[in-house]
């Protein structure tokens, strides 16, 4: 007797220790709790979305990490009743006694095997009771003795018999590990902890459709407890945004009165917005201007006929994207009224936050090379996946990522995947560390062409008349000069050519027209040109397929003066356009590489002129090689179904 006294005072210390012990980790820590929004209504029965009961499930090896959540929703709703499954054994009794502080009823027993009866059956009723009753069942589908991360057969039995959601749960905290079959995690007081709620599925799944969406949560909430602390590099980027306030409000009001901002929607850019954040799951994609924005438009039809429940938050840096968002949203596409646009905000810690608190998106998608280090650093602290579409990391930006590794944040770790335009690419972003690379080829030659004015085509036209057009399209500074000179020499043999100058940049049109005397007409201005004029200036945004449409042949800007990158091709391709790069073009290499003949490379202002006397007297072998052009790239014209499906795992 005394013995077994001495057994139950153990026993009742050893309780009181652990309950103590719980107790300190869950105050101490800071804990990440979030998921997808549906899961939360799911989870608390809001009146906007009541239900009578969820299921939900995590890893048996996070168990002690269970009565966080717990703890978190009987904040949210006090007598939300929170019923857990465990084991008919003395662990299990156990670990029930540990739990009833937090107001967690239990049921015994677990599933079947083997020929033992380990009250399967019935706790399955007791639980079908409980879901009835409107409770939050929570269970280990791999417990109590695994295999570790297996889902056991009732799981799904008990989905498919009381018809009830469930709710995955991928949990990590600081703490350590002991030897178990399970690798229990045990967390330390004053550490950190994520909570991730996957999206509610509310058909019977399989376990292993089961399994796969906990393993994706349980990895997210893994990643983001590794790489979601602030190192030093991270700090100073952090400081030196802060610092640029009062800089960064005072280029806004200049790009203002550039036109590169619009005064209405100024209050984007620090991360305010009046516009409401729609119900359920929304997936945010950024695109830096009006190629980048062309390239995802395809991508976001794919994914909105996959998903009609899904909505679309685009950003763009540039009021030229807005303007292809807008034509988009006019059209009556598959997602045309479930997309909103708002300009990206300055990667502020301030402003990124007030961003992500009113947005909360499911996912981020960046396009082509636009990683900002506070936004994704935000995004993985709060456990919300990145993404980049069309990754393009040319070799002189490789080296430089090379250089400073050491010293630069965890960036390209902090990606959960990239899907780059190319195998260079690929290499490059596998060896600065990202985790899941793929390579599904160029967005851009999926990307629909520029819009065309047919009217206003119509109308140019017959304005120029029989005049043979050359557009310089995308020029950036010092090229204007090379054009102006390639130019005067083609006039020797074409003396009525028309030399149309479209500046990537139409602020810089003052800067062109005082190349040239007399001043020529420009097109912001409402000018057209007369039979005198030999050059006009197309200072205008949102018009360049206009011209490309225009002219009997083009060069692609940014591709005559080193460094260069030159621009997408992909674009005047579809518009059928006879084109010429200069040799700097190495931003879009593979894209050339792919259209090796069909665009002819030229060095020089005397290479140019011969080229432009060329196809102006030879246009019929020269557009054989345009419609040879489009043909290269017409096999692409379908987004992969794997970078949709790639996608689809970010939004578990």
């Amino acid at each position: 007797m005394n013995r077994l006294s001495l057994k139950r005072a153990a026993g009742r210390s050893l309780l009181v220790m652990a309950r103590f012990y719980v107790g300190l980790t869950m105050r101490t820590t800071r804990w990440t709790i979030t998921g997808a929004p549906d899961s939360f209504s799911s989870l608390l029965q809001t009146p906007e979305r009541p239900t009578d009961g969820c299921i939900t499930a995590a890893w048996h090896r996070t168990l002690l990490m269970l009565p966080a959540m717990c703890r978190w929703a009987h904040q949210q709703k006090p007598e939300l009743p929170i019923t857990v499954m465990i084991s008919r054994n003395r662990d299990g009794r156990f670990i029930s006694d540990l739990i009833a502080p937090w107001n967690i009823a239990s049921i015994e027993g677990s599933s079947d095997r083997n020929g033992k009866n380990k009250g399967g059956s019935r706790a399955l009723r007791e639980a079908f009771t409980a879901l009835r009753n409107g409770a939050i069942f929570m269970i280990t589908p791999d417990g109590p003795r695994g295999p570790a991360e297996t889902v056991q057969a009732g799981t799904e039995t008990l989905m498919r018999l009381t018809g009830k959601p469930l709710v995955p749960i991928g949990a990590a905290c600081t703490g350590f590990t002991l030897p178990s079959w399970d690798r229990l995690r045990v967390p330390v007081p004053f550490g950190r902890g994520y909570l991730l709620y996957g999206a509610p599925c509310t058909h019977p799944m399989t376990g292993d459709e089961i399994a796969t969406r906990l393993k994706t949560l349980s990895t997210r909430a893994e990643n983001s407890l590794a790489l979601g602390r602030a190192g030093l590099a991270d700090r100073l980027w952090m400081a030196l945004g802060m610092a640029l306030l009062p800089g960064l409000r005072a280029m806004s009001l200049i790009r203002l009165r550039r036109g590169k901002e619009r005064l209405d929607r100024l209050p984007e850019r620090r991360g305010r917005t009046r516009l409401p954040r729609p119900g359920g799951s929304l997936l945010w994609l950024h695109a830096a201007s009006v190629g980048e924005t062309h390239s995802i438009l395809p991508l976001i039809d794919a994914l909105a006929a996959r998903h009609p429940a899904h909505r679309f938050l685009v950003t763009t840096a540039t009021t030229s994207g807005a303007d292809v968002i807008a034509g988009y949203q006019r059209q009556a596409g598959p997602a045309a009224s479930r997309l909103i646009h708002q300009f990206i905000p300055y990667d502020v810690p301030l402003w990124t936050k007030r961003f992500l608190d009113h947005w909360r998106p499911s996912a981020l998608l960046l396009t082509d090379s636009e990683l900002w280090p506070g936004i994704i650093l935000a995004c993985t602290r709060r456990a919300i996946p990145v993404g980049v579409l069309n990754g393009r990391l040319s070799t002189r930006s490789w080296q430089r990522w090379q250089k400073i590794k050491r010293f630069a944040p965890p960036l390209f770790k902090r990606l959960d995947f990239v899907a780059a335009r190319g195998e260079e690419d690929a290499r490059h972003f596998a060896t600065l560390g990202v985790r899941d690379v793929l390579c599904f080829g160029d967005l851009k030659q999926n990307a629909p062409p520029p819009a065309v004015d047919r009217e206003e085509l119509g109308a140019l036209r017959a304005h120029i008349g029989n005049r043979p057009v050359f557009l310089a399209a995308s020029t950036h500074e010092g090229e204007d000069d090379i054009i102006l000179r390639a130019a005067a020499l083609a006039r020797r043999t074409l003396p009525d050519l028309l030399t149309i100058i479209a500046p990537r940049h139409p602020v810089r049109a003052g800067q062109i027209a005082a190349l040239i005397a007399p001043a020529p007409p420009r097109r912001s201005m409402g000018q057209k040109p007369s039979e005198a004029d030999p050059v006009w200036i197309a200072d205008t945004l949102g018009e360049l397929g206009l011209f490309y449409s225009l002219a009997d042949c083009a060069l692609i800007g940014n591709s005559l003066l080193p460094p260069g990158g030159g621009h997408n091709p992909f674009e005047p391709v579809r518009l059928d356009v006879v084109l010429a790069t200069g040799p700097f073009h190495d931003n879009f290499r593979p894209a050339y590489e792919q259209l090796a003949g069909f665009v002819t490379a030229i060095k020089g202002e005397k290479e140019l002129a011969e080229w432009i006397d060329a196809v102006v007297n030879n246009p019929t072998a020269w557009q054989a090689k345009a419609r040879q052009a489009q043909a290269a790239i017409a096999s692409h014209e379908a987004v992969p179904a794997a970078l949709l499906d790639r996608i689809d795992a970010l939004c578990v």
